[in-house]
């Protein structure tokens, strides 16, 4: 049985079956190594946890969101966090719907280096055409919390960003923060679905396994027929 949540949304995997239009939104995860993004796409994905390998380049998994009027097919990118790294992620975020800069709420300085990412984030997209939210992840480490709730809440506003607390490792939160960016591509988008791509079926390829990418490789693949 599909899990209910708030405002007639649900979670559906790829392999269910369709009923209305299927729209594409690429979303791409930013932030330093070892927030957490990892552990994040995966609960997006598949709604499990474990521990994951620093990413090389770019991974890839796949997530269905139905809304009462429309389906989402995210594609999300989860970028490398470390440095070496730092020159090819534009080839990954650039054309992004959706982004999340993940910070780790136990370790100040990747609160820090989160808003490095914005400004950079800030140079490859228009105003207004990517959804932007600021996370603080591993909840779970609140009592060795280093960024206080406010202050995050605080840095969001400024920036004109959503802002959400999670845990990757117990899955606080994580529904919710998916279902609040579908709702603001969907507003983001309102009379104007004609700038999202339309998803097709293409039989006999499973597109939930995760794919790791050469972060040399264009930065969007042809996922699809």
């Amino acid at each position: 049985m599909l899990p209910s949540v708030p405002g007639g949304a649900r979670l559906r995997s790829d392999t269910a079956r369709r009923e209305v239009r299927t729209l594409r939104v690429k979303m791409v995860l930013l932030g330093s190594s070892g927030v957490g993004k990892s552990s994040l796409a995966l609960r997006f994905s598949k709604d499990e946890f474990r521990n994951t390998s620093p990413t090389v380049g770019c991974a890839y998994l796949t997530r269905v969101v139905h809304l009462s009027d429309v389906t989402f097919r995210f594609e999300i990118w989860d970028t490398a966090g470390q440095e070496k790294y730092h020159s090819v992620t534009p080839l990954y975020y650039r054309g992004a719907h959706a982004a999340l800069l993940v910070y780790d709420i136990s370790k100040r300085e990747t609160f820090i280096r989160a808003q490095v990412w914005l400004k950079e984030l800030e140079k490859q997209c228009m105003p207004g055409s990517t959804v932007i939210g600021l996370v603080g992840n591993k909840g779970d480490l609140a009592k060795d919390r280093r960024v206080s709730v406010q202050e995050g809440h605080g840095l969001a506003i400024d920036k004109g960003l959503f802002f959400m607390e999670t845990s990757a490792l117990s899955g606080h939160q994580v529904t919710e923060l998916l279902l609040a960016i579908a709702h603001r591509v969907k507003q983001s988008i309102a009379g104007q679905q004609e700038g999202l791509a339309e998803w097709q079926e293409t039989p006999l390829v499973d597109l939930q396994h995760n794919d790791t990418f050469n972060p040399f490789a264009s930065c969007c693949p042809k996922v699809g027929p």
